[in-house]
């Protein structure tokens, strides 16, 4: 093991060591044990702890609405429990499997959204294509700031989303939900505008110093929400890949109705399905990683019991939370900086808060 994995494995075990989640609230959905009843139909409102590859393959067809999946993308993060540099033939066996089992569960008018980076998106969209049968929809560029840094190239600044149907004329899509004010009626005062608004673009551009406060400003197409990073309140810090979660509050409201079954199999940090819960929708969260399982529980829980009392923001923000624990490391095992504002960390084996 290097230096950088063995700075990783340190940090997180000191977590699990000191900052163990307490076990109440066994009784709450979120902690159903099993994909599967006893007549092997499928449960939701729940995460689970197992291979998204086999508990999918192990139960019936055709049961999910949508599916949003932010898998590793073999670039060498360091996750609890997995090795993020396969070999890519390796790799790219891993995601056909994985995605083959998502167009299994996925009903007839399902879609699925697929977040990945530079490295194996072309791959991976041919492979869900050509091999799989998805039908592609839209090739999003997600573009944020607090990009990843380089010497010898241009910054990184973007992820890709790739969003699929399972059918190419069935399938959900909300428009009303997601529009926003065009030029034409905010700048130009133009008759012939839908006066519900357009529908976003495909770029996302994700600048926050542009909007300190909120998400989606209702003047513009473009998604202004940035990268989560360690100083922002929304991040869990436990996790080193989180997504925004306004960024799944637009996929699940534009490709799913209340009521409707959403599916993370890479559930991660929980975003995915935090956000389905807020939004009335059913959800399933799958990981490899019982670590990250109970904390994502953890996180579902107070987000729920916080939007309940406080509002969505609350839910979302709230510092206080309690699965919220910055390890010492980052993705990529190298010492956190210290921050103002930073949330709580690893420090003297107690959490406390950064301030300097």
């Amino acid at each position: 093991m290097n230096r950088r994995k063995l700075a990783h494995a340190n940090a997180f075990a000191q977590i699990k060591r000191v900052s163990r989640l307490s076990r109440k609230n066994r009784t709450l959905g979120v902690i159903l044990p099993s994909l599967y009843n006893r007549q092997g139909m499928p449960e939701t409102n729940l995460i689970i702890q197992g291979d998204c590859i086999k508990k999918l393959n192990d139960g019936p067809e055709r049961w999910v609405d949508l599916v949003f999946a932010d898998p590793p993308f073999n670039i060498g993060y360091l996750y609890d429990g997995y090795n993020d540099e396969r070999k890519c033939e390796d790799y790219l066996k891993f995601s056909e499997e994985w995605m083959r089992a998502v167009h299994r569960a996925l009903k007839p008018n399902g879609s699925f959204y697929l977040a990945i980076g530079d490295e194996y998106a072309a791959d991976l969209c041919v492979i869900a294509r050509r091999k799989i049968g998805f039908n592609m929809r839209n090739w999003i560029i997600w573009h944020y700031t607090f990009g990843q840094q380089t010497k010898l190239k241009f910054a990184k600044s973007h992820t890709h989303i790739l969003y699929f149907t399972k059918d190419r004329e069935d399938f959900t899509f909300n428009a009303d939900p997601v529009r926003v004010a065009s030029a034409r009626q905010t700048t130009y005062a133009d008759a012939r505008a839908n006066p519900k608004g357009k529908l976003p673009d495909d770029t996302w551009y994700l600048r926050p110093q542009e909007t300190p406060e909120g998400y989606f400003e209702p003047t513009t197409d473009t998604w202004y929400v940035s990268r989560l990073c360690g100083t922002f309140k929304e991040r869990e810090g436990w996790h080193g890949c989180q997504m925004p979660i306004a960024v799944l509050d637009r996929i699940i409201k534009a490709s799913s109705n209340r009521g409707d079954i959403v599916l993370d199999p890479f559930n991660g940090s929980g975003t995915t399905v935090v956000s389905a819960a807020l939004l009335g929708r059913k959800y399933v969260g799958i990981d490899q990683s019982a670590e990250y399982v109970e904390y994502a529980r953890k996180r579902l829980a107070h987000a729920m019991e916080a939007a309940e009392k406080k509002g969505k923001d609350a839910a979302v923000k709230d510092g206080a939370r309690e699965s919220r624990v910055l390890t010492a490391t980052d993705a990529f095992g190298r010492q956190r900086v210290p921050r103002k504002k930073a949330g709580r960390s690893m420090a003297n084996g107690k959490r406390v808060l950064k301030t300097a």
